[in-house]
């Protein structure tokens, strides 16, 4: 799952039928600034549960909440605990955003530091630590560029929205009369290292600018469509060279962590948007998932397929289930039947995550009872009543 919002399993189904930037200001942005680290603790247990069932053995968060300074140490502590291959894509907004969600560049450089100390590389290289920042309306060109060296110092991922919506990129043309994919090269920022959440609003220019660059986008087509944002070019893109992973967008908008629905839908939003029956196969599909999120984390070679000497992170599905049977054609039984109920086995690095179904590393139910009781806290906090 190549980009998700874990604070945001808390604000499932809170903030339906808005756009973009309806849905920041009346949901998200009131009740992300009242997320304490136990808050966050509970989301990510949660989030990273329902991940793990929906067959994810890995999953970058993009987090940018830091009201309380424990909240990404606890997030990382999670994902130890777990076993989940994971990166922190520690987000960041300088500028027009909201104030108790803003930092400057030198508070973000600060505050990672210590974050990468502690966990970049750790768990046999499990967890890893990058920069993200949020979205280019709300990142200064000054900060991009230095939390961007930054990032690379430590060999470390750049994670970013991009083109998501239409009026973004009106956005920056008008301010920078800049795309945002040539904004991002005009700075030197665009490379292999990059990882393009949404991508959605690219021109032809920007797609082989990507391919250029070697740059990964990142599919998120449920939540392209819970917002309304529009089809990404993935098509386009793939026949550009471009690497494409998929993934679910936090569960504020999506309102699951489930990647077999990301590749159903991967699969027949492509074909409805261009009218091509064949636009999308589900080869293809499978390969966004597993080689595309290897790639994304520049670690195509030993993870995302099951070669000797690799990382064993291997998902097993019963394809004898109600949901599967009979199976016809393997990849078309994966992409468009299969579900997480029928998912029996996950591991990562060899070890068992989930096994004949049972998470064996955390109390699930107790999971369920913290996030429930942590979202009433947090929403309270805010004063936005649930439903």
């Amino acid at each position: 799952n190549g980009h998700t919002h874990l604070f945001q399993t808390l604000f499932r189904g809170l903030a339906d039928d808005k756009s973009l930037l309806d849905w920041l200001r009346d949901c998200i942005w009131p009740a992300a600034g009242e997320i304490d680290a136990e808050a966050a603790r509970a989301a990510a247990t949660l989030g990273l549960i329902e991940n793990l069932r929906s067959g994810s053995s890995t999953v970058i968060d993009h987090q940018y909440v830091h009201a309380d300074p424990d909240i990404d140490d606890a997030i990382c502590q999670v994902a130890a605990d777990l076993g989940i291959r994971f990166e922190l894509a520690r987000g960041w907004a300088d500028r027009n955003y909201h104030p108790p969600l803003t930092e400057s560049a030198d508070t973000v450089l600060e505050r990672v530091e210590p974050l990468r100390q502690t966990w970049h590389g750790s768990c046999d290289g499990r967890i890893t630590i990058g920069l993200a920042p949020l979205i280019p309306w709300g990142c200064s060109d000054e900060a991009m560029v230095a939390t961007s060296a930054a990032a690379r110092s430590w060999g470390g991922h750049i994670h970013t929205h991009c083109a998501e919506t239409e009026i973004e990129v009106e956005m920056n043309l008008e301010e920078r009369g800049l795309r945002h994919v040539a904004w991002l090269d005009s700075l030197g920022v665009l490379g292999p290292d990059v990882q393009l959440a949404h991508s959605v609003w690219l021109d032809e220019t920007e797609i082989q600018l990507i391919a250029e660059r070697g740059a990964s986008v990142v599919h998120c087509p449920v939540s392209n469509m819970y917002l309304a944002s529009g089809i990404a070019p993935i098509r386009a893109l793939l026949d550009h060279g471009v690497n494409v992973a998929l993934a679910t967008d936090g569960a504020g908008s999506n309102n699951r962590q489930d990647m077999f629905e990301t590749c159903k839908t991967t699969a027949l939003l492509q074909k409805v948007g261009r009218h091509d029956a064949m636009a999308l196969q589900p080869e293809e599909v499978l390969a966004m998932a597993c080689r595309g999120g290897a790639q994304l984390l520049t670690r195509a070679e030993d993870l995302g397929a099951v070669q000797p000497s690799w990382r064993a992170d291997l998902v097993v599905v019963d394809l004898a289930s109600p949901f599967v049977t009979p199976v016809h054609r393997l990849p078309s039984a994966l992409v468009y039947c299969a579900t997480p109920r029928d998912v029996v086995h996950v591991l990562v690095d060899g070890r068992f995550i989930i096994r004949d179904r049972k998470l064996t590393t955390a109390n699930e139910e107790a999971a369920l009872a913290d996030a429930t009781a942590a979202a009433k806290k947090v929403l309270g906090r805010a004063g936005m009543p649930t439903r």
